[in-house]
């Protein structure tokens, strides 16, 4: 009898509720201790990555790449300045940052130049420290008509494979001009402890060339590395639109590595 109403007992709605609240709280701090310290998700809204990311792409950044600041944590709560655990990014990484006009806004570009860099664009060539960094003319990026890209005319790019320094990381841009706004450029002396971005999408970016909006990034603001592609959605669909899967999904770039 008395085991009868010890189960009982251990089986009341109570018990089960508390139970399910444990559980809750237990699966919610493992999330956000995952979301601050190793890896976190984000989506790429705008074309300034093309074609490196698209836009619909769901990507996953390492939070443990470049140590933590206080942008790592949600809200990013101020419970210190400077980083821990600090790393130095290479050249090339692409890198999600806050935005440093608002501290609030996230941002993905591409890692161009390092503390003490001299960066410039003359005629659509990247300089670094004064060398034409190489670029060679591939095929044309053409926009697929099933996989649109919003608001951007026309759909025909050109398209290069830039090579940097230090280590020669190869990426493709892309260019509809060598003489467009950001084409020509004053040289930026990347000072200590920030550093300089741009958007693969060479003419459609705002990045650190554009001073008023971007400009230097400090390295405070740094969130993570950017490192894989886990989840791809064309023509603009949420991914919580579960029943449009089968025909939106870019099942070509699922699991795809950034480079």
């Amino acid at each position: 009898m008395t085991d009868i109403a010890q189960n009982t007992k251990a089986k009341s709605p109570a018990g089960e509720w508390l139970e399910t609240i444990k559980t809750i709280v237990y699966a919610v701090l493992l999330a956000l201790l995952i979301r601050t310290f190793i890896f976190e998700p984000f989506s790429i809204p705008s074309t300034s990555m093309l074609p490196s990311l698209l836009v619909g792409d769901y990507i996953i950044v390492s939070k443990y790449s470049y140590g933590y600041s206080k942008h790592s944590f949600p809200l990013s709560l101020p419970l210190y300045d400077g980083r821990i655990s600090e790393k130095i990014p290479e050249r090339g990484d692409v890198i999600v940052f806050k935005l440093p006009r608002d501290n609030r806004t996230d941002y993905i570009k591409r890692l161009i130049g390092l503390p003490g860099d001299e960066i410039q664009v003359k005629k659509g060539i990247l300089y670094i420290n004064g060398k034409a960094v190489t670029r060679s003319r591939v095929e044309d990026y053409i926009d697929h008509p099933n996989n649109p890209i919003p608001n951007v005319s026309p759909s025909r790019f050109m398209q290069y494979r830039e090579t940097l320094p230090d280590g020669g990381l190869v990426h493709p841009i892309l260019e509809l001009s060598d003489e467009a706004r950001l084409d020509n450029t004053p040289v930026y002396k990347v000072p200590d402890g920030h550093y300089f971005f741009m958007g693969d999408n060479r003419d459609n970016s705002m990045d650190s060339r554009v001073e008023s909006s971007v400009g230097f990034v400090p390295a405070e603001n740094l969130i993570g590395k950017a490192q894989y592609v886990f989840f791809s959605m064309k023509g603009g669909s949420p991914w919580w639109q579960i029943w449009n899967w089968p025909f939106s999904i870019r099942y070509d770039r699922l699991f795809v590595k950034i480079r």
